[in-house]
Protein backbone atom coordinates (compact mmCIF):
# COMPACT_ATOMS: atom_id res chain seq x y z
CA UNK A 1 0.00 0.00 0.00
CA UNK A 2 2.86 2.20 1.02
CA UNK A 3 5.00 1.69 -2.65
CA UNK A 4 0.97 2.19 -4.61
CA UNK A 5 0.86 5.19 -2.33
CA UNK A 6 4.16 6.80 -3.32
CA UNK A 7 5.07 5.59 -6.56
CA UNK A 8 1.45 4.94 -8.96
CA UNK A 9 1.06 8.93 -8.69
CA UNK A 10 4.55 9.58 -9.80
CA UNK A 11 3.99 6.82 -12.94
CA UNK A 12 0.85 8.63 -13.63
CA UNK A 13 3.18 11.34 -14.08
CA UNK A 14 5.05 9.29 -16.62
CA UNK A 15 8.12 11.11 -14.53
CA UNK A 16 10.46 7.96 -15.64
CA UNK A 17 10.30 9.48 -19.24
CA UNK A 18 12.69 12.45 -17.69
CA UNK A 19 15.19 9.40 -17.38
CA UNK A 20 18.41 8.43 -19.35
CA UNK A 21 17.23 4.98 -20.43
CA UNK A 22 13.19 5.01 -20.17
CA UNK A 23 13.56 5.62 -23.91
CA UNK A 24 15.74 3.20 -24.78
CA UNK A 25 13.70 0.54 -23.04
CA UNK A 26 10.61 1.74 -24.70
CA UNK A 27 12.37 1.74 -28.21
CA UNK A 28 13.11 -2.16 -27.46
CA UNK A 29 9.70 -3.07 -26.52
CA UNK A 30 8.01 -0.73 -30.15
CA UNK A 31 10.52 -3.40 -31.93
CA UNK A 32 8.45 -6.40 -29.98
CA UNK A 33 5.46 -5.15 -30.45
CA UNK A 34 5.47 -5.18 -34.29
CA UNK A 35 8.59 -8.40 -34.57
CA UNK A 36 8.08 -10.65 -31.33
CA UNK A 37 9.71 -12.89 -32.89
CA UNK A 38 12.58 -11.62 -35.19
CA UNK A 39 15.00 -9.57 -33.23
CA UNK A 40 16.77 -8.05 -35.84
CA UNK A 41 16.06 -4.23 -35.90
CA UNK A 42 17.19 -1.76 -38.86
CA UNK A 43 16.17 1.16 -37.16
CA UNK A 44 19.53 1.41 -35.86
CA UNK A 45 23.48 1.11 -36.52
CA UNK A 46 22.30 -0.09 -40.05
CA UNK A 47 20.53 -3.05 -38.80
CA UNK A 48 21.50 -4.78 -35.34
CA UNK A 49 20.25 -7.55 -33.29
CA UNK A 50 18.52 -7.52 -29.98
CA UNK A 51 19.45 -10.72 -29.20
CA UNK A 52 22.59 -8.06 -27.43
CA UNK A 53 20.23 -7.70 -24.35
CA UNK A 54 17.93 -9.73 -22.22
CA UNK A 55 14.24 -9.21 -23.37
CA UNK A 56 12.12 -9.85 -20.67
CA UNK A 57 11.09 -6.29 -19.38
CA UNK A 58 10.98 -4.73 -22.70
CA UNK A 59 8.64 -7.94 -23.58
CA UNK A 60 6.09 -7.49 -21.11
CA UNK A 61 6.16 -3.55 -21.85
CA UNK A 62 5.19 -4.69 -25.53
CA UNK A 63 2.86 -6.68 -24.37
CA UNK A 64 1.01 -4.50 -22.28
CA UNK A 65 1.18 -1.57 -24.46
CA UNK A 66 -1.92 -3.53 -26.65
CA UNK A 67 -3.97 -2.35 -23.77
CA UNK A 68 -2.50 0.80 -22.10
CA UNK A 69 0.17 2.41 -25.36
CA UNK A 70 3.99 1.49 -24.50
CA UNK A 71 4.52 4.63 -22.26
CA UNK A 72 1.61 3.66 -19.54
CA UNK A 73 2.66 0.13 -20.18
CA UNK A 74 6.39 0.84 -19.38
CA UNK A 75 4.98 2.65 -16.36
CA UNK A 76 2.90 -0.85 -15.73
CA UNK A 77 5.79 -2.51 -15.48
CA UNK A 78 8.16 -0.33 -13.80
CA UNK A 79 5.36 -0.05 -11.06
CA UNK A 80 5.59 -3.72 -10.53
CA UNK A 81 8.60 -4.16 -10.19
CA UNK A 82 8.33 -1.94 -7.40
CA UNK A 83 5.84 -3.68 -5.92
CA UNK A 84 7.92 -6.84 -5.89
CA UNK A 85 10.89 -5.38 -4.36
CA UNK A 86 9.03 -4.81 -1.36
CA UNK A 87 7.76 -8.49 -1.21
CA UNK A 88 11.34 -9.49 -1.93
CA UNK A 89 12.66 -7.59 0.38
CA UNK A 90 10.48 -8.85 3.03
CA UNK A 91 11.39 -12.31 2.30
CA UNK A 92 15.19 -11.95 2.15
CA UNK A 93 15.33 -10.01 5.16
CA UNK A 94 13.36 -13.22 6.82
CA UNK A 95 16.22 -15.43 6.14
CA UNK A 96 18.56 -13.15 8.29
CA UNK A 97 16.03 -10.70 11.23
CA UNK A 98 12.77 -11.18 12.77
CA UNK A 99 9.44 -10.67 10.96
CA UNK A 100 9.20 -7.05 12.59
CA UNK A 101 12.51 -6.24 11.41
CA UNK A 102 11.95 -7.84 8.11
CA UNK A 103 8.83 -5.69 7.87
CA UNK A 104 10.32 -2.30 8.50
CA UNK A 105 13.15 -3.80 5.51
CA UNK A 106 10.61 -4.43 3.67
CA UNK A 107 8.83 -0.56 4.35
CA UNK A 108 12.07 0.92 3.63
CA UNK A 109 12.51 -0.30 0.14
CA UNK A 110 9.42 1.69 -0.90
CA UNK A 111 11.90 4.81 0.05
CA UNK A 112 15.17 3.36 -0.81
CA UNK A 113 16.95 6.00 -2.42
CA UNK A 114 19.22 3.92 -4.75
CA UNK A 115 15.49 2.51 -6.22
CA UNK A 116 13.91 6.02 -6.85
CA UNK A 117 17.04 7.13 -7.90
CA UNK A 118 17.41 4.04 -10.88
CA UNK A 119 13.77 4.82 -11.76
CA UNK A 120 13.02 8.36 -11.95
CA UNK A 121 16.84 9.48 -12.96
CA UNK A 122 19.13 6.34 -14.73
CA UNK A 123 15.96 4.74 -15.98
CA UNK A 124 17.58 1.10 -15.71
CA UNK A 125 14.43 -1.05 -15.65
CA UNK A 126 16.27 -3.90 -16.34
CA UNK A 127 18.40 -3.31 -12.90
CA UNK A 128 14.78 -2.79 -11.33
CA UNK A 129 13.01 -5.54 -12.68
CA UNK A 130 15.78 -8.26 -12.19
CA UNK A 131 16.71 -7.65 -8.51
CA UNK A 132 13.26 -8.24 -7.10
CA UNK A 133 13.17 -11.63 -8.49
CA UNK A 134 15.89 -12.69 -7.63
CA UNK A 135 15.23 -11.71 -4.33
CA UNK A 136 12.10 -13.86 -4.11
CA UNK A 137 14.24 -16.49 -5.43
CA UNK A 138 16.78 -16.52 -2.29
CA UNK A 139 14.58 -18.23 0.41
CA UNK A 140 13.92 -21.10 -1.87
CA UNK A 141 17.61 -21.07 -2.96
CA UNK A 142 18.24 -21.48 0.71
CA UNK A 143 15.09 -24.12 1.54
CA UNK A 144 16.85 -26.10 -0.94
CA UNK A 145 20.27 -26.38 0.84
CA UNK A 146 19.33 -26.54 3.89
CA UNK A 147 16.34 -28.77 3.85
CA UNK A 148 16.69 -30.70 0.42
CA UNK A 149 13.10 -29.49 -0.26
CA UNK A 150 12.79 -30.36 -4.10
CA UNK A 151 9.43 -28.16 -4.44
CA UNK A 152 11.91 -24.91 -3.28
CA UNK A 153 14.57 -26.29 -5.78
CA UNK A 154 11.97 -25.97 -8.91
CA UNK A 155 11.15 -22.75 -7.83
CA UNK A 156 14.48 -20.90 -7.32
CA UNK A 157 14.96 -22.36 -10.87
CA UNK A 158 12.27 -21.35 -12.24
CA UNK A 159 12.82 -17.48 -10.77
CA UNK A 160 16.32 -17.45 -10.89
CA UNK A 161 16.16 -18.35 -14.70
CA UNK A 162 13.57 -15.57 -15.51
CA UNK A 163 15.56 -12.56 -13.40
CA UNK A 164 18.41 -13.64 -15.84
CA UNK A 165 16.16 -13.18 -19.06
CA UNK A 166 15.64 -10.05 -17.09
CA UNK A 167 18.96 -8.61 -16.82
CA UNK A 168 22.90 -10.28 -18.13
CA UNK A 169 24.64 -7.71 -15.79
CA UNK A 170 22.51 -8.77 -12.75
CA UNK A 171 23.22 -11.98 -13.58
CA UNK A 172 26.75 -11.78 -14.07
CA UNK A 173 27.95 -9.41 -11.62
CA UNK A 174 25.27 -9.14 -9.28
CA UNK A 175 24.01 -12.41 -8.55
CA UNK A 176 27.13 -13.74 -6.17
CA UNK A 177 26.71 -10.72 -3.92
CA UNK A 178 23.10 -12.55 -3.15
CA UNK A 179 23.80 -16.01 -3.35
CA UNK A 180 27.04 -16.42 -1.25
CA UNK A 181 26.01 -14.94 1.68
CA UNK A 182 22.91 -17.14 1.88
CA UNK A 183 25.23 -20.21 1.33
CA UNK A 184 27.39 -19.02 4.03
CA UNK A 185 24.33 -18.90 6.43
CA UNK A 186 23.20 -22.14 5.80
CA UNK A 187 26.55 -23.54 6.46
CA UNK A 188 26.36 -21.16 10.00
CA UNK A 189 23.02 -22.30 10.57
CA UNK A 190 23.93 -25.84 10.44
CA UNK A 191 27.01 -25.30 13.04
CA UNK A 192 24.41 -24.15 15.62
CA UNK A 193 24.23 -26.33 18.18
CA UNK A 194 20.30 -24.43 19.83
CA UNK A 195 19.52 -26.27 16.59
CA UNK A 196 17.70 -29.85 16.13
CA UNK A 197 19.78 -32.74 14.58
CA UNK A 198 17.46 -32.31 11.44
CA UNK A 199 18.05 -28.82 11.02
CA UNK A 200 22.08 -29.24 10.32
CA UNK A 201 22.62 -30.35 6.78
CA UNK A 202 26.24 -31.33 6.53
CA UNK A 203 28.87 -29.32 4.61
CA UNK A 204 29.00 -32.01 1.76
CA UNK A 205 25.10 -31.74 1.00
CA UNK A 206 25.07 -27.98 0.95
CA UNK A 207 27.67 -28.37 -1.59
CA UNK A 208 26.09 -31.12 -3.17
CA UNK A 209 22.72 -29.49 -3.42
CA UNK A 210 24.55 -26.20 -4.54
CA UNK A 211 26.11 -28.14 -7.62
CA UNK A 212 23.21 -29.38 -8.50
CA UNK A 213 21.19 -25.94 -8.30
CA UNK A 214 23.69 -24.37 -9.95
CA UNK A 215 24.26 -27.00 -12.95
CA UNK A 216 20.38 -26.93 -13.65
CA UNK A 217 19.92 -22.67 -13.83
CA UNK A 218 23.07 -23.15 -15.49
CA UNK A 219 21.74 -24.92 -18.43
CA UNK A 220 18.48 -23.67 -18.18
CA UNK A 221 19.85 -20.19 -18.19
CA UNK A 222 22.58 -21.10 -21.29
CA UNK A 223 19.00 -21.99 -23.63
CA UNK A 224 16.86 -19.52 -22.39
CA UNK A 225 19.59 -16.81 -23.45
CA UNK A 226 21.22 -19.36 -26.19
CA UNK A 227 20.94 -16.45 -29.36
CA UNK A 228 22.83 -13.76 -26.78
CA UNK A 229 25.44 -16.21 -25.95
CA UNK A 230 25.66 -16.80 -29.74
CA UNK A 231 26.38 -13.42 -30.38
CA UNK A 232 28.32 -12.58 -27.36
CA UNK A 233 30.76 -15.45 -28.89
CA UNK A 234 30.95 -14.72 -31.96
CA UNK A 235 30.74 -10.68 -31.80
CA UNK A 236 32.60 -10.28 -28.72
CA UNK A 237 33.01 -6.43 -26.80
CA UNK A 238 36.32 -5.34 -28.26
CA UNK A 239 35.47 -1.78 -28.64
CA UNK A 240 36.80 0.99 -27.18
CA UNK A 241 35.91 1.90 -23.97
CA UNK A 242 33.55 4.54 -23.26
CA UNK A 243 33.90 6.88 -20.61
CA UNK A 244 31.02 7.12 -17.71
CA UNK A 245 31.07 8.96 -14.80
CA UNK A 246 30.25 6.57 -12.44
CA UNK A 247 33.63 4.94 -12.60
CA UNK A 248 34.99 8.70 -11.23
CA UNK A 249 36.37 8.95 -7.88
CA UNK A 250 34.00 10.58 -5.72
CA UNK A 251 36.77 12.65 -3.99
CA UNK A 252 38.26 14.07 -7.09
CA UNK A 253 35.04 14.62 -8.84
CA UNK A 254 32.82 15.89 -6.11
CA UNK A 255 29.93 16.73 -8.79
CA UNK A 256 29.75 12.92 -9.44
CA UNK A 257 29.85 12.11 -6.00
CA UNK A 258 27.04 14.24 -5.38
CA UNK A 259 25.15 12.20 -8.46
CA UNK A 260 25.97 8.34 -7.49
CA UNK A 261 26.34 8.34 -3.85
CA UNK A 262 24.80 11.21 -1.95
CA UNK A 263 21.67 11.53 -3.74
CA UNK A 264 20.88 7.52 -4.13
CA UNK A 265 21.96 6.56 -0.61
CA UNK A 266 20.39 9.54 0.89
CA UNK A 267 19.59 8.93 4.59
CA UNK A 268 21.18 5.93 4.65
CA UNK A 269 24.78 7.10 4.61
CA UNK A 270 23.77 8.02 8.10
CA UNK A 271 23.27 4.30 9.29
CA UNK A 272 26.13 3.19 7.80
CA UNK A 273 28.32 3.12 11.13
CA UNK A 274 25.20 1.01 13.12
CA UNK A 275 24.76 -1.34 10.17
CA UNK A 276 28.37 -2.23 10.40
CA UNK A 277 28.61 -2.35 14.06
CA UNK A 278 24.99 -4.61 14.53
CA UNK A 279 26.40 -6.80 11.14
CA UNK A 280 29.43 -7.74 12.50
CA UNK A 281 27.83 -8.14 16.15
CA UNK A 282 25.79 -10.88 15.25
CA UNK A 283 27.59 -14.04 13.62
CA UNK A 284 24.48 -15.02 11.18
CA UNK A 285 24.76 -11.28 9.95
CA UNK A 286 28.29 -11.79 9.17
CA UNK A 287 27.91 -12.97 5.69
CA UNK A 288 25.07 -10.52 4.82
CA UNK A 289 27.68 -7.81 6.10
CA UNK A 290 30.81 -8.92 3.70
CA UNK A 291 28.81 -8.84 1.02
CA UNK A 292 26.99 -5.71 1.21
CA UNK A 293 30.51 -4.49 2.05
CA UNK A 294 32.16 -5.42 -1.00
CA UNK A 295 29.38 -4.43 -3.52
CA UNK A 296 29.60 -0.95 -1.69
CA UNK A 297 33.51 -0.70 -2.20
CA UNK A 298 32.59 -1.77 -5.58
CA UNK A 299 29.73 0.79 -5.97
CA UNK A 300 32.42 3.64 -4.95
CA UNK A 301 33.59 2.79 -8.92
CA UNK A 302 37.18 5.04 -9.32
CA UNK A 303 36.91 6.54 -5.59
CA UNK A 304 38.68 2.98 -4.50
CA UNK A 305 40.79 0.55 -6.55
CA UNK A 306 38.20 -2.55 -5.50
CA UNK A 307 36.32 -2.18 -8.51
CA UNK A 308 39.60 -2.64 -10.94
CA UNK A 309 40.68 -5.27 -9.07
CA UNK A 310 37.63 -7.23 -8.89
CA UNK A 311 36.30 -6.66 -12.09
CA UNK A 312 39.43 -6.46 -14.62
CA UNK A 313 38.73 -4.61 -18.06
CA UNK A 314 34.74 -5.38 -17.27
CA UNK A 315 35.73 -2.14 -15.05
CA UNK A 316 35.71 0.03 -18.10
CA UNK A 317 32.47 -1.40 -19.54
CA UNK A 318 30.58 -1.46 -17.00
CA UNK A 319 28.48 1.90 -14.86
CA UNK A 320 28.12 1.50 -11.01
CA UNK A 321 24.80 2.82 -9.72
CA UNK A 322 24.22 -0.47 -10.02
CA UNK A 323 26.37 -1.77 -7.45
CA UNK A 324 25.32 0.77 -4.86
CA UNK A 325 21.29 -0.40 -5.28
CA UNK A 326 22.51 -3.93 -4.63
CA UNK A 327 24.51 -2.57 -2.32
CA UNK A 328 21.64 -1.11 -0.72
CA UNK A 329 19.22 -4.41 -0.87
CA UNK A 330 21.86 -6.14 0.74
CA UNK A 331 21.59 -3.87 3.65
CA UNK A 332 18.48 -3.60 4.13
CA UNK A 333 17.64 -6.51 6.75
CA UNK A 334 20.34 -5.10 9.15
CA UNK A 335 18.80 -1.61 8.71
CA UNK A 336 15.13 -3.14 9.59
CA UNK A 337 17.05 -4.61 12.84
CA UNK A 338 18.49 -1.30 13.26
CA UNK A 339 15.23 0.55 12.99
CA UNK A 340 13.54 -2.21 15.21
CA UNK A 341 15.78 -1.65 17.71
CA UNK A 342 15.34 2.32 17.50
CA UNK A 343 11.71 2.52 17.61
CA UNK A 344 12.15 0.00 20.36
CA UNK A 345 14.48 2.33 22.73
CA UNK A 346 13.09 5.63 21.60
CA UNK A 347 9.22 4.90 20.52
CA UNK A 348 7.50 8.16 19.31
CA UNK A 349 10.38 10.04 19.23
CA UNK A 350 12.00 7.30 17.09
CA UNK A 351 9.11 6.42 14.73
CA UNK A 352 9.13 10.06 13.78
CA UNK A 353 12.82 10.69 13.03
CA UNK A 354 12.78 7.65 10.66
CA UNK A 355 9.62 8.79 9.11
CA UNK A 356 11.09 11.82 7.99
CA UNK A 357 14.79 10.28 6.98
CA UNK A 358 12.86 8.02 4.75
CA UNK A 359 10.70 10.47 2.93
CA UNK A 360 13.91 12.88 2.95
CA UNK A 361 15.55 10.16 0.89
CA UNK A 362 13.26 9.30 -1.80
CA UNK A 363 12.49 12.74 -2.04
CA UNK A 364 15.83 14.17 -3.32
CA UNK A 365 16.09 10.75 -5.27
CA UNK A 366 12.96 11.72 -7.16
CA UNK A 367 13.30 15.20 -7.25
CA UNK A 368 16.61 14.78 -8.72
CA UNK A 369 15.62 13.52 -12.28
CA UNK A 370 14.09 16.84 -12.52
CA UNK A 371 16.80 19.08 -10.61
CA UNK A 372 19.27 17.54 -13.05
CA UNK A 373 17.10 15.81 -15.94
CA UNK A 374 18.96 13.79 -18.59
CA UNK A 375 18.00 16.04 -21.05
CA UNK A 376 17.34 19.68 -19.78
CA UNK A 377 15.78 20.73 -23.38
CA UNK A 378 12.03 19.12 -23.30
CA UNK A 379 11.59 19.07 -26.98
CA UNK A 380 8.91 17.16 -29.19
CA UNK A 381 10.33 14.86 -31.74
CA UNK A 382 6.79 14.86 -33.70
CA UNK A 383 8.13 17.64 -36.46
CA UNK A 384 11.04 15.55 -37.77
CA UNK A 385 9.64 12.20 -37.42
CA UNK A 386 7.05 13.66 -40.03
CA UNK A 387 9.50 14.90 -41.99
CA UNK A 388 11.51 12.00 -42.08
CA UNK A 389 8.26 9.73 -42.77
CA UNK A 390 7.50 12.17 -45.89
CA UNK A 391 8.44 12.52 -49.70
CA UNK A 392 10.62 9.36 -49.50
CA UNK A 393 13.08 10.64 -47.46
CA UNK A 394 12.98 7.68 -45.24
CA UNK A 395 14.84 5.76 -48.15
CA UNK A 396 18.16 7.57 -46.94
CA UNK A 397 19.50 6.88 -43.35
CA UNK A 398 20.28 9.96 -41.04
CA UNK A 399 22.15 11.30 -37.81
CA UNK A 400 21.12 13.26 -35.13
CA UNK A 401 23.01 15.72 -33.84
CA UNK A 402 22.35 17.53 -29.93
CA UNK A 403 18.69 15.22 -29.70
CA UNK A 404 20.24 13.59 -26.27
CA UNK A 405 17.84 10.52 -25.17
CA UNK A 406 15.18 12.05 -27.71
CA UNK A 407 17.14 9.81 -30.23
CA UNK A 408 15.35 7.00 -28.87
CA UNK A 409 11.24 8.63 -29.04
CA UNK A 410 12.45 9.94 -33.03
CA UNK A 411 13.13 6.33 -33.84
CA UNK A 412 9.78 4.89 -32.50
CA UNK A 413 8.02 7.67 -34.18
CA UNK A 414 9.60 7.47 -37.50
CA UNK A 415 10.44 4.76 -40.60
CA UNK A 416 13.63 5.80 -41.47
CA UNK A 417 17.02 4.22 -40.35
CA UNK A 418 19.51 5.48 -38.68
CA UNK A 419 23.48 4.65 -37.93
CA UNK A 420 23.51 6.00 -34.82
CA UNK A 421 21.97 4.31 -31.46
CA UNK A 422 22.09 4.22 -27.85
CA UNK A 423 23.11 0.46 -26.77
CA UNK A 424 26.61 0.31 -26.44
CA UNK A 425 26.95 -3.20 -26.61
CA UNK A 426 24.79 -3.73 -30.02
CA UNK A 427 27.09 -1.97 -32.08
CA UNK A 428 28.79 -2.88 -34.70
CA UNK A 429 30.12 -0.80 -37.00
CA UNK A 430 33.87 0.58 -37.38
CA UNK A 431 33.04 4.41 -37.01
CA UNK A 432 31.14 3.86 -33.53
CA UNK A 433 33.71 0.97 -32.04
CA UNK A 434 36.77 2.57 -32.94
CA UNK A 435 36.84 5.68 -31.02
CA UNK A 436 35.80 6.03 -27.20
CA UNK A 437 32.40 8.02 -28.00
CA UNK A 438 28.65 6.91 -26.60
CA UNK A 439 26.10 7.98 -29.25
CA UNK A 440 27.03 10.38 -32.22
CA UNK A 441 23.84 12.46 -31.08
CA UNK A 442 26.22 13.59 -28.19
CA UNK A 443 29.39 13.54 -29.69
CA UNK A 444 30.55 16.95 -28.23
CA UNK A 445 30.19 15.59 -24.83
CA UNK A 446 33.17 12.93 -25.27
CA UNK A 447 35.79 15.30 -26.66
CA UNK A 448 37.98 14.22 -29.21
CA UNK A 449 36.74 10.57 -29.56
CA UNK A 450 33.25 11.95 -29.91
CA UNK A 451 33.74 14.29 -32.32
CA UNK A 452 36.66 11.97 -34.48
CA UNK A 453 33.71 8.76 -34.08
CA UNK A 454 31.39 11.87 -36.16
CA UNK A 455 33.89 12.58 -38.85
CA UNK A 456 34.45 8.91 -39.28
CA UNK A 457 30.99 8.57 -39.59
CA UNK A 458 30.38 11.70 -42.19
CA UNK A 459 33.30 10.86 -44.68
CA UNK A 460 31.65 7.76 -44.76
CA UNK A 461 28.07 8.64 -45.80
CA UNK A 462 28.14 7.06 -49.18
CA UNK A 463 28.77 3.75 -47.73
CA UNK A 464 25.59 3.67 -45.24
CA UNK A 465 23.21 5.75 -47.57
CA UNK A 466 23.29 8.65 -44.80
CA UNK A 467 21.70 11.42 -46.20
CA UNK A 468 20.17 13.72 -43.66
CA UNK A 469 21.98 15.16 -40.42
CA UNK A 470 19.18 16.78 -38.67
CA UNK A 471 20.75 19.18 -35.58
CA UNK A 472 19.33 20.88 -32.37
CA UNK A 473 22.76 22.31 -31.48
CA UNK A 474 24.75 25.02 -33.54
CA UNK A 475 28.01 23.98 -31.97
CA UNK A 476 28.37 21.36 -35.21
CA UNK A 477 27.36 23.75 -37.69
CA UNK A 478 31.02 24.37 -38.64
CA UNK A 479 31.43 21.18 -38.86
CA UNK A 480 29.11 20.15 -41.89
CA UNK A 481 29.19 23.11 -43.72
CA UNK A 482 33.27 22.18 -43.96
CA UNK A 483 32.55 18.59 -44.48
CA UNK A 484 29.91 19.17 -47.86
CA UNK A 485 26.72 19.32 -46.32
CA UNK A 486 24.76 22.39 -46.30
CA UNK A 487 20.94 23.37 -44.56
CA UNK A 488 17.93 21.94 -46.65
CA UNK A 489 15.10 22.49 -44.25
CA UNK A 490 13.95 24.14 -40.61
CA UNK A 491 11.51 22.54 -38.06
CA UNK A 492 9.89 23.41 -34.88
CA UNK A 493 9.93 26.74 -35.34
CA UNK A 494 13.80 26.68 -36.57
CA UNK A 495 14.74 25.37 -33.48
CA UNK A 496 15.70 22.44 -35.73
CA UNK A 497 17.88 22.00 -39.42
CA UNK A 498 18.51 19.51 -41.50
CA UNK A 499 20.98 19.08 -43.23
CA UNK A 500 21.76 16.99 -46.73
CA UNK A 501 24.60 15.66 -48.75
CA UNK A 502 23.93 15.70 -52.63
CA UNK A 503 24.82 12.43 -54.54
CA UNK A 504 24.24 9.79 -51.91
CA UNK A 505 22.62 7.03 -52.67
CA UNK A 506 19.85 5.52 -50.98
CA UNK A 507 20.74 2.81 -48.22
CA UNK A 508 20.80 -0.52 -48.89
CA UNK A 509 20.28 -3.53 -46.19
CA UNK A 510 23.59 -3.92 -44.43
CA UNK A 511 25.44 -6.39 -41.30
CA UNK A 512 23.11 -8.69 -42.88
CA UNK A 513 25.30 -11.36 -42.09
CA UNK A 514 24.71 -10.64 -38.10
CA UNK A 515 21.17 -10.98 -38.59
CA UNK A 516 20.09 -14.05 -36.43
CA UNK A 517 18.69 -17.18 -37.89
CA UNK A 518 14.33 -17.53 -37.54
CA UNK A 519 15.06 -20.33 -35.05
CA UNK A 520 16.84 -17.73 -32.72
CA UNK A 521 14.00 -15.28 -33.19
CA UNK A 522 11.78 -17.71 -32.38
CA UNK A 523 13.71 -18.67 -28.92
CA UNK A 524 14.25 -15.22 -28.22
CA UNK A 525 10.10 -14.74 -28.46
CA UNK A 526 9.16 -18.12 -26.63
CA UNK A 527 11.69 -18.94 -23.53
CA UNK A 528 12.48 -16.05 -21.84
CA UNK A 529 8.70 -14.98 -21.56
CA UNK A 530 7.59 -18.47 -21.13
CA UNK A 531 9.66 -18.73 -18.15
CA UNK A 532 7.87 -15.34 -16.36
CA UNK A 533 4.63 -17.04 -17.08
CA UNK A 534 5.85 -20.41 -15.55
CA UNK A 535 7.18 -18.56 -12.55
CA UNK A 536 3.32 -16.58 -11.88
CA UNK A 537 2.66 -20.68 -12.17
CA UNK A 538 4.88 -22.46 -9.78
CA UNK A 539 4.97 -19.33 -7.04
CA UNK A 540 1.53 -20.76 -6.08
CA UNK A 541 2.46 -24.20 -5.55
CA UNK A 542 2.18 -24.75 -1.57
CA UNK A 543 4.68 -24.90 0.81
CA UNK A 544 5.85 -24.72 4.41
CA UNK A 545 7.00 -21.07 5.26
CA UNK A 546 10.79 -21.07 5.50
CA UNK A 547 12.28 -22.03 8.39
CA UNK A 548 15.93 -19.47 7.89
CA UNK A 549 15.54 -17.53 11.55
CA UNK A 550 14.54 -17.75 14.92
CA UNK A 551 14.11 -16.10 17.55
CA UNK A 552 17.25 -16.93 19.43
CA UNK A 553 19.42 -16.27 15.87
CA UNK A 554 20.14 -12.73 17.34
CA UNK A 555 21.31 -11.56 20.65
CA UNK A 556 18.92 -9.38 22.39
CA UNK A 557 19.81 -5.47 22.24
CA UNK A 558 21.38 -3.89 25.51
CA UNK A 559 17.85 -2.46 25.80
CA UNK A 560 14.64 -4.17 24.20
CA UNK A 561 11.03 -3.83 24.85
CA UNK A 562 9.25 -7.09 25.20
CA UNK A 563 5.14 -7.11 25.95
CA UNK A 564 5.52 -3.79 26.71
CA UNK A 565 7.79 -3.75 29.71
CA UNK A 566 11.69 -2.39 29.10
CA UNK A 567 14.21 -4.82 29.83
CA UNK A 568 18.16 -4.72 30.11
Amino acid sequence: MAAVAIHLPLMLMQLPLKSYDTNFHIFFASHYVHHWFDPWNVKWFAGFSQTTYPPLPQQWVALLSWLFGLNMAYMAVQLAAILLLAVGVYRFSRLWVSPRAASYAALASVFLGNESFLVYSAGQLSTTFAAPIYLNALPYFFDWLRYGKWRSLLKACVLLVAAAAAHHATLIFGSAFFALPVIALVLLDGKNEDREADEKPSVQAVIARTVTLTIVVGIAIAVVLLPYWIGLIRYPITQTPIPHPSRASYILSPEWGLNYFLVPYGALILALPFIVIRGAAVARLRPLLLGFWVAFLVGLGGTTPVGKLLLGRAFEVLTFERFSYWAALLALPILGLVIMEFIDRFRLKAAITVALLAASTCTLAVAWSSIRPADAANFDVSSVAQWLNRDGHDRFRYVTLGFGNKLSRLAIMTDANSVDGESNSSRMLPELTKFGGAALTSSKYFAKPGMDSLRAMLAHADRYGLKWVIVRDSYYDPLLYFAGWRQVDELDNKTITVWGKDGVPPATPMNTSQRPPRWQGVLWGTLPFGFSILALLVIWLPEKRSRGFRDDDLPLSTEQTIDGEVIS
